[in-house]
């Protein structure tokens, strides 16, 4: 066989000694395009070497669409160039029936270096017991035999003592972040759009090739001087195709809606689908269970990420207040389960909860969603004492593990270590205090500066407490995203959705920016006082609960998600001509449009900030208010990028964001970010000072805060 790339196998189109057939280019488009798969040659390699202990039969499973029909035209490929006759049956077009099929393989048992390769077998199931016990066992003991299909072999083949050590299963899965861009890169699609499309197919082979189809019939035409598009998101014909191909169509309504619900919640079990969808909710696990494209874990059901991907991406598109309904319910039934969880179950009930919003903000940039159990979260003991002060000392210094073991001493409970099996070590540690008025003021500086933030913002009354994330610890990312900082994560969130009598929050963090925004968008606001220890300097972020309790500001955050926020809010003024008492969504929605109509004052007199505590209380009309927070934004870590794109959109008066783009010479994507990001810091800023209270100021006025 000659070698692809081989001179003596290329021919010109139009010669007329021309024996390339459309067939042959094809079959040379496939190789050159096919990346991974490693493991699996590998492994078909060592069938094909034959020997006492290699297998005879080697069994591909995995979902539709994930190349187990391409990988089977690969060791097609291998075989020919070892001379082995290749015979190949697809499922689809095979008989139905056991003695059709078995002509169909006939072939293979005539020589006994064949190698058989039966495709798309889902379609012809029912004949998996024939095959095993009644085809196989006659085909000649050299012959290597490659079945692939959707589902795994029934378990009691792979129980059979006989066939052990001559059965091979092989799990086809979706290609490694490498391959995926490697694949990509083949089919010409430009490097900037790789991290969305491998977000958006989890390494799905078809998937992948369906978006870079989609690039090149949507992206810039070649030779044309402009820059490559840096935002990519499925289209609908993509989903469309990928729900087509991977789900097809369920048996009814029921069927869809529970699949709807398994793609929104992380883990899905028979009890969730039952308390959303009724007493069928059994059935329908079951049948969840059953399908290829579904992954079981010891906790429940969840979809491969693609198929995730896709079925949220089209009801979000198809329905949109079905999911909203969705989440909403969805929502609700996950926040019972945190208040009612055994301590064994606490972590995976908030990490479910917090699964819900893995959309919002920067949850996607501090989060890894890694299966639950990968990390162990323990109740601290005391002979973890002496790793715990360990650790404090070698990442945040002397004086900080001082604090630890002051905390140590009077709130063990507090402390949770984690460590990742099967290793022994601890892999980081972290602390949840809950503190009455004014524990730990004098021995923690941290605790001195939260409580001098109380006193100014907000006392304490009679049975509250406030809570402090005091210490988070990792032994190799320290406060980075990682398994171990989901976790620490999610205890925080659990514990302010637990607690009734919880007046304030305060998260301590290096003070180096990482959490800035993300800890912004949740509502924390950075203290002003920081406190520098070990030579690294620290900021509190914190929040007041008593005005908005955890399930009003979950519902919340979930309009700001879905976008179902009121674009018009108008909600009654407070008695008496006092300034208009907003919810945090009635602000933003309203400060999205005062920023629209900053240059039009007469459409900026009618938005109801113009009654807000921020405008009326200070006597300072709403455009100031809004050229002041814009000017602020440079003094925001990262700011200046922010502040000149809100300039050139609300300020100097570009008639389009496309030339607002222009004038900055920047990419319309990545002004774009610019602006968005402008956008959030500048609502942020006003609402800062519509909470504390305080007059915004340009920076440089004299100011009282």
């Amino acid at each position: 066989m000659t070698s692809l790339g081989d001179p003596a196998n290329m021919t010109t189109l139009g010669d007329p000694t021309n024996t390339t057939t459309l067939g042959d280019r094809l079959k040379q488009t496939r190789r050159a395009s096919f990346v991974g798969r490693d493991e699996e040659l590998r492994r078909f390699g060592r069938a094909l070497d034959g020997g006492p202990d290699a297998p005879r039969v080697l069994f591909l499973h995995g979902p539709g669409g994930v190349g187990k029909s391409a990988l089977l035209q690969r060791f097609a490929d291998a075989a020919e160039l070892r001379n082995r006759p290749v015979v190949q049956v697809d499922g689809r077009t095979a008989p139905t029936d056991a003695r059709g099929f078995d002509h169909a393989v006939r072939p293979a048992s005539r020589d006994p270096r064949a190698v058989l390769l039966i495709d798309t077998f889902e379609d012809r199931g029912h004949l998996e017991t024939w095959l095993f016990d009644e085809c196989l066992p006659y085909l000649p003991d050299g012959t290597v035999t490659v079945v692939a299909g959707r589902r795994a072999p029934d378990p009691a083949r792979l129980a059979d003592p006989a066939w052990a050590g001559l059965l091979d299963v092989l799990p086809v899965t979706a290609l490694e972040p490498a391959e995926g861009r490697l694949f990509l890169l083949r089919r010409g699609v430009p490097e900037p759009l790789h991290h969305d499309i491998l977000s958006f197919t989890g390494g799905h082979p078809l998937a992948l090739a369906l978006a870079a189809a989609a690039t090149r019939h949507t992206g810039p035409q070649s030779g044309m001087d402009q820059p490559a598009a840096v935002d990519w998101a499925p289209g609908q014909d993509v989903i469309a195709a990928l729900l087509r191909h991977l789900v097809g169509e369920p048996p009814s309504r029921a069927h869809w809606a529970a699949l709807e619900v398994c793609a929104h919640a992380h883990i899905t079990s028979e009890p969730l689908l039952r308390a959303l969808l009724g007493e069928q909710g059994r059935e329908l696990f079951a049948w969840l269970r059953e399908q290829p494209y579904i992954e079981t874990t010891t906790a429940g059901v969840h979809p491969h990420d693609v198929v995730r991907e896709a079925l949220e991406a089209d009801l979000r598109w198809r329905d949109p207040d079905g999911f909203a309904d969705l989440h909403t319910r969805l929502r609700q039934y996950m926040l019972e389960r945190v208040g009612t969880a055994a301590p064994a179950r606490f972590l995976q009930a908030v990490g479910e909860l917090q699964f819900l919003y893995r959309t919002d903000g920067f949850m996607a940039d501090t989060h890894r969603w890694h299966p639950y159990g990968l990390v162990e979260d323990l109740p601290y003991r005391p002979d973890h004492e002496p790793v715990v002060l360990e650790l404090a000392r070698d990442r945040e210094g002397a004086e900080s593990a001082r604090a630890a073991a002051y905390w140590l001493a009077r709130q063990p409970e507090a402390f949770r270590v984690q460590r990742v099996p099967p290793a022994e070590d601890v892999a980081g540690w972290s602390a949840w205090l809950k503190l009455a008025a004014f524990d730990g003021e004098s021995q923690d500086p941290v605790a001195a500066v939260a409580w001098e933030h109380v006193r100014r913002h907000g006392p304490l009354r009679a049975g509250e407490h406030i809570a402090m994330a005091r210490f988070h610890i990792g032994r190799g990312t320290y406060q980075r995203p990682s398994p171990v900082m989901d976790l620490v994560l999610w205890r925080m969130l659990g514990e302010i959705v637990r607690d009734e009598r919880l007046a304030w929050t305060f998260i301590v963090m290096r003070d180096d920016g990482f959490w800035d925004r993300h800890l912004l968008h949740c509502d924390m606001r950075p203290v002003e006082t920081t406190v520098e220890t070990g030579g690294h300097r620290y900021r509190l972020f914190a929040h007041d609960w008593r005005p908005q309790p955890a399930d009003s500001w979950l519902a919340e955050k979930t309009d700001e998600m879905l976008g179902t926020a009121p674009a018009d809010p108008a909600p009654a003024a407070a008695q008496g001509g006092d300034a208009l008492i907003l919810t945090r969504a009635e602000f933003t929605a309203a400060a999205r449009s005062a920023l629209r109509t900053l240059r039009w004052p007469d459409e900026l007199a009618l938005n109801p900030l113009r009654n807000s505590r921020l405008v009326r209380t200070h006597a300072m009309p709403l455009a100031d208010v809004l050229h002041n927070a814009i000017h602020r934004l440079p003094l925001e870590r990262g700011g200046e990028k922010s502040h000149r794109a809100a300039m050139a959109a609300f300020v100097e008066g570009a008639s389009t964001q496309e030339a607002a783009a222009r004038r900055l010479g920047l990419p319309f994507s990545t002004y774009r970010r610019h602006l968005a990001a402008a956008v959030e810091r500048i609502i942020d800023i006003m609402w800062r000072h519509e909470i504390d209270g305080t007059p915004l100021r340009r920076p440089g006025a004299h100011s009282a805060e």
